[in-house]
């Protein structure tokens, strides 16, 4: 019995650790948009998106320039005053990239599930995806 255990041990961390080390190397821009989300601040929110974002707000669906998803975020948050978000679960794809998965609490209280999608390219990480879904 005993000599079962340390291969499983072994086992779990080894299939465990790759995971912490892309958590660890996306943590400044999980912890950057998830500052700017709970800040209510499309400005410091639209510097982690790149060229274009999937977007998707109450009203808005779609692939935006950086520009405009800026403006459409200024819009939500000023529509949603936050009052708080909390991440609820986050994690690799096989790909490569983290998502977060939270709620975003409104000052009106409304709630949203929120959905954040990062990709590296190149060097940088950048928000690929974001979604507000009224819950």
């Amino acid at each position: 019995m005993k000599k079962m255990i340390f291969p499983v041990i072994i086992l779990l961390i080894v299939s465990v650790f790759p995971i912490h080390l892309l958590i660890a190397n996306y943590g400044n821009i999980t912890q950057e948009v998830t500052q700017a989300i709970r800040r209510g601040s499309s400005r410091d929110l639209a510097r982690n998106f790149g060229n274009n974002v999937d977007l998707a707000v109450p009203g808005n669906d779609g692939t935006y320039s950086k520009a405009h998803a800026e403006l459409i975020m200024r819009n939500f948050f000023s529509d949603n005053r936050p009052d708080s978000f909390t991440i609820n679960h986050q994690g690799a794809s096989r790909d490569g990239s983290l998502y977060v998965i939270g709620t975003f609490e409104t000052t009106g209280n409304k709630s949203y599930r929120t959905y954040f999608l990062i990709k590296k390219v190149s060097d940088n990480y950048f928000i690929h995806q974001l979604q507000f879904e009224l819950q």
